[in-house]
């Protein structure tokens, strides 16, 4: 089940919400882990059982490091931890990588070997590293030992973030998970967070990964510098108004039910160097490798060499850990060789340089490495490459001309949209009328933009709803991950 379907909007959600709404709170925990099981076993019910087995394993390693310590054998918790990081990471292998490495090995022996085709479970990945936190985090005394299995079942199973995150660690919401209560303001906000994100998935990353759709399977004849570039940009786009909206709309959810997940998204595309776009974009995966594979490698405190080592392997696991493929392990070290020469040359001399070449230069790099992103098959990637870089290829066609000509005013939206342009653009209008109506804003004018607001809102989402029953539809990109 999906956010941007209509038995999630019409059937899940308001059941969930009104049984939510009208149970006693000391069952609300049983009640989520239970609509959260319904949730996922709705699309995976086979593999419904790794996501509890990896619940109820971390949850007695955790019980067990307690053990330990109470027992004054608190040398021994470093084996439960290194058990619980083998056996995590091994079923994500399993499931993620064994078919991968399989087929890589056939090529490279010129002997293909049989594939298990084994399907991958939907958002393991993310409750891989959200179980792992909370038995890291144990060892390491930040947080305390979770009793109540099924308060820890819910935290890991919690639907709005259980897909395609945020990476929610135990950190983040221990207190909230015995201990919310949820305001009708912030509930207001989760729902206004929410459809907000629907938007941005259904009228805009629908709209433009059609673009995407259309040039990535072009024949080589009638490929040209412009249209790669111009299918580059709208994967660009495809993919953060695709996963941004998937990341508002979870933490949304979470607002509306008493949680406050973590941000994942801070307008990454007016970053002004590659060190500044991975502060902004997908921000709690970078708070993970930094707090549990950086920092324990020893980060940047044992000198320049090994800083270089530990940061490619965090980029080589990062690009590894988005999927399956040489294209996907390319994209991380391709980030790696960016970040390392910003750190090592650029960065200072960056700050002389007038803030518009800074950004076009961000934007170069982080547009190009979405091309590797989005091409799982190596030699397409290749060709695409060349493409990109007029090889082989004229600078531009009747096709490409089409294109840019049919898409031109949506990547102006998309362009806007990526910016805080719609914000300030609100608010001003909101201040004008407080201001034409003799009200001050926000102090006098509350029910003028409470007004306002809902009815714009309410045209969002009428017209979302309207794109998903004409079946403009597609699956979150994050998913596969």
């Amino acid at each position: 089940m999906v956010f941007s379907s209509m038995v999630f909007l019409c059937g899940f959600l308001p059941v969930v919400l009104t049984v939510y709404a009208l149970c006693p709170v000391r069952f609300r925990n049983f009640f989520l882990f239970i609509a959260s099981l319904f949730f996922y076993a709705w699309g995976e019910p086979r593999y419904i059982v790794i996501m509890l087995f990896s619940t109820v394993f971390d949850y007695a390693n955790g019980i067990a490091m307690e053990y330990l310590d109470r027992r004054e054998k608190p040398q021994y918790r470093k084996w439960v931890l290194m058990l619980s990081v083998v056996v995590n990471i091994g079923i994500l292998c399993f499931f993620k990588y064994t078919d991968f490495v399989l087929e890589s090995v056939g090529t490279l022996t010129g002997h293909p070997l049989p594939l298990l085709k084994l399907a991958l479970p939907i958002g393991i990945s993310f409750y891989t590293f959200q179980t792992l936190s909370y038995t890291i985090d144990v060892y390491r005394r930040k947080v305390e030992v979770q009793h109540n299995i099924i308060d820890f079942g819910m935290y890991v199973c919690l639907f709005p973030q259980l897909i395609a995150g945020p990476i929610v660690r135990y950190s983040d919401v221990a207190e909230q998970i015995r201990n919310r209560r949820g305001s009708w303001e912030e509930r207001a906000y989760g729902a206004q967070r929410f459809i907000v994100g629907l938007a941005k998935k259904v009228l805009l990353a629908n709209q433009i990964g059609d673009l995407w759709s259309q040039i990535s399977v072009l024949p080589q004849s009638d490929m040209s510098m412009s249209a790669a570039w111009l299918g580059a940009i709208a994967y660009t786009f495809q993919i953060y108004f695709d996963f941004s909206g998937y990341s508002d709309m979870a933490i949304g959810l979470g607002h509306i039910l008493g949680f406050r997940f973590p941000e994942n998204f801070n307008y990454p595309y007016l970053s002004r160097s590659i060190t500044e776009f991975w502060r902004r974009w997908h921000m709690t995966l970078g708070t993970w490798f930094r707090e549990y594979v950086y920092i324990p490698l020893g980060g940047n405190r044992k000198g320049t060499i090994r800083q270089i080592f530990n940061l490619l392997v965090v980029w080589f696991l990062t690009g590894l850990w988005h999927g399956a493929g040489w294209n996907f392990i390319l994209w991380g070290l391709y980030f790696f060789v960016l970040l390392l020469v910003e750190k090592l040359f650029l960065l200072r001399e960056m700050g002389r340089w007038p803030k518009i070449f800074r950004h076009i230069y961000a934007l170069f790099f982080i547009v190009l490495g979405w091309a590797v992103f989005a091409c799982d098959d190596m030699s397409v990637l290749f060709s695409y490459l060349q493409s990109m870089f007029g090889v082989n290829v004229a600078a531009g066609n009747g096709i490409a001309a089409y294109y840019w000509q049919s898409y031109g005013w949506l990547l102006l939206i998309l362009v806007i949209g990526s910016t805080q342009l719609p914000k300030k653009a609100v608010r001003s209008v909101c201040t004008w009328l407080c201001t034409v109506t003799g009200q001050r804003f926000p102090a006098g004018g509350e029910r003028l933009v409470y007004v306002l607001r809902a009815a714009g809102l309410a045209v969002l989402l009428l017209i979302s709803v309207a794109l998903l029953v004409s079946g403009s539809y597609n699956p979150f990109l994050y998913f596969r991950f």
